[in-house]
């Protein structure tokens, strides 16, 4: 079993940022890869950026030099650094985990969920 608890959502203004955390208990062998997902109202949960235990890092395109993924090993902790925040950022994020070593961001390669952290960005 994992247990992953995400904080930092909020509301901030277009050109902001926000930087989300993620706390990881549990079964380490079932968080190998992490992710960042969200979902918009009315849209299909989707993937964000994911980043291996060794390091290895991907990042959507709609994301990529606004977002970075982290992650403390010693903290179990995940992040997600968004700056440059667009009024279509808005959403529900959630942080997930997966056993495997080779993953990317579609959501079957996690089997473990948060319960999500609300950003909305105005403009």
């Amino acid at each position: 079993q994992v247990q992953l608890v995400e904080s930092g959502g909020g509301s901030v203004q277009a050109g902001g940022s926000l930087r989300l955390s993620c706390v990881a208990s549990g079964n380490d062998y079932r968080t190998l890869c992490m992710g960042w997902f969200r979902q918009a109202p009315g849209k299909e949960r989707e993937g964000v950026a994911r980043i291996f235990s060794r390091g290895s890092i991907l990042v959507a395109d709609s994301v990529q030099g606004r977002f970075t993924i982290s992650k403390d090993n010693a903290k179990n902790t995940l992040y997600l650094q968004m700056n440059s925040l667009k009024p279509e950022d808005t959403a529900m994020y959630y942080c997930a985990s997966g056993p495997s070593a080779v993953c990317g961001l579609q959501r079957t390669y996690y089997d473990y969920w948060g319960q999500g952290t609300q950003v909305t960005v105005s403009s």
